[in-house]
């Protein structure tokens, strides 16, 4: 599979109704052993920027917690573990924010009015017209793609 396959795999997801943190983290269930309502359950909460708080951007959530399964660490004592993945995030956090200014959900929906509350809009093709959000969620999958790539997990 290529990076663009994985992309596509991930915009995919968002488009059929997954929010964008599992529709990333969807795109490397073939890499992760757990079964996928798992995978949705642990990744739902980071929609929306978080719950729909509009924090740090959920396509970004999902692609830090395939890292963290698949390069992360278990031992709170793994001082050079913790470091090489907090590295790895900053440096994912880095082309993500080179191509779109920000890894924040509020920066990157400049202009795309926020409903307040807990509920979730629906979705429509207005909702999808006024959204840079597939094309985010793509982009971060490809770049974890590659970055897994490089560091021979795929």
């Amino acid at each position: 599979m290529t990076s663009n396959e994985r992309g596509l795999i991930a915009r995919n997801y968002f488009l059929e109704g997954f929010n964008c943190s599992q529709a990333v983290v969807l795109a490397f269930s073939d890499l992760i052993s757990l079964p996928k309502d798992a995978l949705l359950c642990a990744s739902s909460s980071f929609g929306g920027g978080m719950g729909r708080l509009r924090e740090v951007c959920g396509a970004v959530s999902g692609m830090f917690l395939v890292l963290g399964y698949l390069r992360g660490y278990s031992d709170p004592k793994d001082y050079e573990g913790k470091k090489r993945l907090y590295s790895e995030i900053q440096e994912l956090a880095g082309i993500f924010t080179s191509e779109y200014g920000s890894i924040v959900c509020k920066e990157l929906l400049v202009g795309v009015p926020n409903t307040d509350g807990t509920v979730p809009e629906k979705r429509s093709d207005e909702y999808y017209k006024k959204r840079p959000c597939p094309e985010q969620i793509e982009f971060a999958a490809k770049i974890l793609h590659e970055f897994l790539q490089k560091h021979g997990e795929i």
